[in-house]
Parts: structure tokens; C-alpha cells; sequence
């Protein structure tokens, strides 16, 4: 269905202004179609009787909404121009596209990327896949105001853009991954209008890296010329060039390295074959993967995959995994009357172009087995109208295996509850099995859209960790019913999270938990005696009912073993407010001067 963005600003406050006016001045103070694939090859079908069905075949062509080019086609900027008109504004329609580009060099082009687009280069090293021009993301459809960028990426490519300096103004679970920028990068709007982003991985940025109004962003394992400024929460884990630790003023926090990290899954062409390129695991990593030759890891033949188109059901899904296939998901929308069930160790799912997963009649989309190394990746959930308990279930409850050494990751997963249409789901992810690693997910009860209420799209857990030993690397969940992180494991660790409480409490009591007024955005577990976060932010818009108070953004066990780093709370122009940042630690936010309140380290 048509976005309906343009009647609705909600994400910018329903009013606009009240909610990021400060940010202006706060920020710049500082400052084809031609699909060639393997051929099919059919997989075999093992003990099989004239009951069972036929073998699935692995490989196969991409689709009509992948759209691949090399240097040699015809008319690439009147098709990216084409994508680019259907997609801009439609935040919840059901366009879904992929922009791969053949290894070679591309000049004088313009991508700009519009809602539920990827564009990636097909080389096995960014450096590859060369395009003298720029990938565009603006915010022109929405009056300048790029907190709304949301589902597009960008993936594997060099750009030598055409005025120095790219621009990615982008929101949430829009990533920028393994990109060799040759010049700079601003991530702010044409006007510097408001942003809330963001995600940068595996890439490398010549010159500098302008943030100018973005909020927030996470980068990791990186290299930057250099970082012009921050406005509330910039976090580095693993990044050359990185400004120094300086929180709360500027709020910068540094990592020297992360401590455990795997890059996403990627496609690419060997030759005329495509195969999925499946990075190794890094321990204390920093900087990129692929400086210098071929970048470490496996890969597999596309023959190996089901490729999937939309319409395809649950149960043919799932015969392919049962059948040994990985799978890669088209572009498109899924409807699942059953969950994905990924049970084999080593499993790969990735989808391309935001493949949406929808379930049906409550049920829960995708569950993983308490296996080693699953690779889930690039793919959206979108909750269906009939309450799912789970959405996304990684190990099933009790789940213990020791992971260390080949841990399941879930890298681009993203969910969402209503805009697209009503929604609900109790839990979104829930987290069992140990030593998994999120890297960057967005969890979203949606604030705008159809389908919104308090009521009409309840989900009241975003993220509930249950496994030990779990890593968050680009953590964002925002408004649920009630918490929207609960964190039960031992060990657990964050490496920056952003959240917004919900703006549609309709009043104080609709939030009241127990004693406490409101759930926090990020609890950690009564019983849990290990835990560390660095670089944590909520913020809250009650504008319902702007006289709510919050207790907390962040609630913990008081125990040394239990340890935040830099964290802070912000009422957005004061429509309600903090009394504390951490449990009962932290001064109130500040009436309607959107400055943060923060914490430097506790307890």
C-alpha cells in the first residue's frame, strides 16, 4: 500500500518540530535484466520413494526484481532512475529490489536508493566493483527530514563520488557495509534536517566522515580519514581512525577493537558463477577484511541454495532446508503458514533486495536450532494481523550448547510491527542459543503507518536474551508496549544500542510497572552477574500524553560484574521526561531542552 508518510510525519513528532528542532544548531556548531547464473543442478534426493516429493533444485535464476549490470549495459542510469520513482516514498509499499553490478568500472552514475533497495557489487573485494558517481540516499520525498530513511543498503562497492563527498543520509536498518569510499561521506540531508541513524561495517572512507545532525551511529571495524562531530551518541568498536573517547562531551565512545565479530554473507561472481562468499570469524578485529587480497573465509556454490521467489510456501522452504539447501531469498514478500525451520548446523539464509517474511495465523517466522554457526542475513519480518507469541527464535527454550568457536549470527535482520498494516507479536526475537552474535537489527513497533495504536499494534518485548555469552553489535529497538530489551543471560555484552520508548502511551497508567513508573528500554536480568554495555542511548516522545514520567531508560542487578558504559537518556522537547538515567542513578532530563541526561560508567 502507498506510504501515507506525507499526512503523517509521526516518526518526526506528529507536530515536526517539537522533536528535533534542537538538532540544527545542536549539530552544526561542530562542526536489466540480464540475469546470468549458474546453471541449476538438482540436488540428490536420498532414500527417496515414489511418496516422497521431487528433489528440490539449488540454483537457478534471480528473478525479475535482481537487476544486474556490467559496464557494458545499456541505459543504467534510466533504470536505476526507474527504481528509484517507484521506491522513493513507498515506505510500506511492497516493491522490493536488488541493484547488483558486475566487477568492472562504472562511470557518471547516480544511484539513488529509495525504500527497500540494495544495491552491491558482485567482486569478491570492493575494490572490484568500481563506480566513478555516487549512491544517493536524500530525503527530498519528506521535505528534507531523513528520520524516515529506513530498509535500503548498500553493499561491496567503490565509489569515487562526483564532488569529493557521498551522501548517506540515512536512518535505521539502512547498512552500509564493506564500501571503499575514495573521498568523504556525509550522512546528513540536503539542509542538514534531522537524522537518526546508523550502521557502518567493513569499510573504509578516504576522507571524512561527516555525521552533521545524525543523533547516533555505530561503526565498527573500520577506517575513517577522520569524524567531523557528534550530537548525542557516536559509538567506534574496531575503527582506524576513530576520534578518541571523549564521552559525554563530545559523546564519543571508543573500542580499540570488537571483541568477536563475522562479517555478513555476501553474493558474487566467480567467473560466470555465482557463489556466497562466507567471511571468517574475527576475534579483537579492527579495520576492514579485505585490504590486502583475497579476504579470509569459505564460499559456496549458488548451486547450494534454493533460490526463492515470493509465493513459494513454508513447506517448500523447508523441504529444501531439510533437503540440505541453503537458502537465498529473492526480493519480494513471503507468506509462511508455518516457521522456517532452520535445523541443520552451518546453515546459510540470506536475502536480497529486503525479502519480507510474513507469518500467518500467529505462527512464529523463522526458528533456529541449537546448532553451530547458522548465517541469517539480510531479510525483514513483518508481523502479521493475528498475535505471533515469537517472531524470530534463535535455539529453542533451554538451549546450552557451547557455540564459541562457530557462533550462529543474525546480521541485517530486521522487525516490525504494523505501518505496513495491523500487526502484533508478543516477542519479536528471542535469543536462547549461546554465543550469538546480532549484528545490527532494528526492531520496531512502528509509530507511523497503518495499523498503529497502543492497542492495535501491541508487542511488548522487542529483544529477550536468554543464552549466555551474547553479543549485540549495532543493537536498535524502539517502542514497545512495555520492555523493549529484556537480557537474562550471563555474559552478555552491547556494543551500542539507541531505542525510543513508545510515543502512544495514552497516559501514565498505561505504563505503570508495579512500583516502577514505565518499563525500561534495556533490563538486565535480576539473576544475571555478569553483563557490559557500552555506548546505550533512549530517548523518549510521550506526546500522547507529555506529562508521563519514565523511571528509568536502563535497569540493572547492583553487582560489580554488572557494568555500563556511557549511557544516556533524552526527552525529546520535553514531551515526558527521565527522573534517572541507570536504576536510581542519573539526574532527570532537562524540561523541553532536548540535551541528554548521562552516565559515565556504573555502578
Amino acid at each position: 500500500m502507498p506510504s501515507n508518510a506525507h499526512a503523517s510525519p509521526g516518526r518526526s513528532g506528529r507536530s515536526g518540530v517539537a522533536r528535533r528542532s534542537v538538532l540544527g544548531a545542536a549539530a552544526a556548531a561542530p562542526v536489466l535484466a540480464g540475469l546470468a547464473t549458474s546453471a541449476s543442478a538438482t540436488a540428490p534426493a536420498h532414500g527417496t520413494t515414489r511418496k516422497s516429493p521431487r528433489a528440490l533444485p539449488g540454483g537457478g535464476d534471480l528473478g525479475p526484481n535482481v537487476l544486474v549490470f556490467d559496464p557494458s549495459t545499456p541505459g543504467i542510469q534510466a533504470r536505476l532512475d526507474e527504481v528509484f520513482r517507484q521506491q522513493e516514498s513507498a515506505q510500506f509499499g511492497t516493491g522490493r529490489y536488488a541493484l547488483l553490478f558486475k566487477p568492472g568500472t562504472y562511470h557518471g552514475l547516480n544511484a539513488q536508493l529509495g525504500f527497500y533497495t540494495s544495491i552491491a557489487g558482485l567482486g569478491l573485494s570492493p575494490d572490484d566493483t568500481t563506480i566513478n558517481g555516487d549512491v544517493t540516499v536524500d530525503a527530498g520525498w519528506f521535505n528534507g527530514n531523513a528520520t524516515q530513511n529506513f530498509w535500503r543498503s548498500a553493499e561491496n562497492l567503490a565509489l569515487v563520488p562526483v564532488n569529493g563527498t557521498n551522501r548517506w543520509a540515512v536512518s535505521q536498518a539502512a547498512p552500509f557495509r564493506r564500501i571503499h569510499v575514495r573521498g568523504g561521506l556525509n550522512l546528513a540531508p540536503t539542509g542538514y534536517g534531522w537524522a537518526s541513524g546508523g550502521y557502518i561495517a567493513d569499510s573504509r572512507v578516504d576522507g571524512q566522515v561527516g555525521p552533521y545532525s545524525q543523533q547516533q551511529w555505530y561503526t565498527r571495524d573500520s577506517a575513517v580519514g577522520s569524524w567531523l562531530n557528534a550530537v548525542w551518541n557516536m559509538v567506534f568498536s574496531g575503527v582506524e581512525g576513530a576520534p578518541a573517547q571523549s564521552f559525554p562531551n563530545p559523546p564519543y565512545t571508543t573500542l580499540d577493537t570488537t571483541p568477536i565479530s563475522r562479517e555478513k554473507p555476501f553474493l558474487y561472481l566467480s567467473g560466470s558463477e555465482y557463489r556466497v562468499f562466507l567471511p571468517e570469524k574475527r576475534t579483537n578485529a579492527r579495520g576492514v577484511t579485505w585490504g590486502n587480497g583475497t579476504p579470509r573465509g569459505t564460499s559456496l556454490p549458488l548451486t547450494q541454495f534454493y533460490v526463492a521467489k515470493p509465493g513459494v510456501s513454508a513447506a517448500t522452504l523447508n523441504q529444501a532446508l531439510a533437503q540440505g539447501l541453503h537458502l537465498l531469498l529473492t526480493p519480494g514478500i513471503y507468506h509462511v503458514d508455518q516457521p522456517i525451520q532452520v535445523n541443520r548446523a552451518d546453515t546459510v539464509v540470506l536475502g536480497l533486495g529486503y525479502a519480507t517474511i510474513i507469518p500467518d495465523n500467529g505462527v512464529t517466522a523463522l526458528k533456529v536450532a541449537d546448532v553451530d554457526g547458522v548465517r541469517l542475513a539480510g531479510f525483514l519480518v513483518d508481523a502479521g494481523p493475528v498475535n505471533s507469541p515469537t517472531l524470530v527464535e534463535i535455539g529453542p527454550n533451554g538451549s546450552s550448547r557451547d557455540h564459541s568457536a562457530n557462533p550462529t549470527t543474525v546480521q541485517d535482520v530486521f522487525i516490525r510491527i504494523g505501518g505496513a498494516g495491523p500487526g502484533k507479536a508478543t516477542t519479536s526475537m528471542v535469543v536462547n542459543s549461546r554465543h550469538t552474535i546480532i549484528d545490527h537489527t532494528w526492531i520496531w513497533r512502528a509509530d507511523h503507518g497503518e495499523g498503529v495504536g497502543w492497542e492495535t499494534n501491541r508487542a511488548d518485548y522487542g529483544l529477550v536474551v536468554n543464552g549466555d555469552d551474547v553479543l549485540a553489535t549495532g543493537l536498535f529497538v524502539e517502542h514497545f508496549n512495555k520492555y523493549d530489551v529484556q537480557w537474562f543471560g550471563q555474559r552478555g555484552r552491547t556494543i551500542f544500542f539507541q531505542n525510543e520508548k513508545a510515543y502512544d502511551a495514552p497516559n501514565q497508567a498505561a505504563i505503570q510497572n508495579g512500583p516502577l513508573r514505565g518499563f525500561a528500554a534495556y533490563r538486565v536480568g535480576d539473576n544475571v552477574t555478569e553483563h557490559e554495555g557500552w555506548g546505550l542511548g533512549s530517548y523518549c516522545y510521550y506526546n500522547v500524553d507529555p506529562t508521563i514520567v519514565q523511571h528509568h531508560g536502563f535497569a540493572a542487578p547492583v553487582r560489580p560484574g554488572v557494568r555500563f558504559h556511557h549511557l544516556l537518556v533524552v526527552s525529546l522537547g520535553g514531551n515526558g521526561q527521565y527522573a534517572h538515567v541507570i536504576n536510581d542513578t542519573g539526574a532527570p532530563t532537562s524540561g523541553t531542552s532536548t540535551v541528554p541526561s548521562t552516565v559515565v560508567s556504573y555502578p
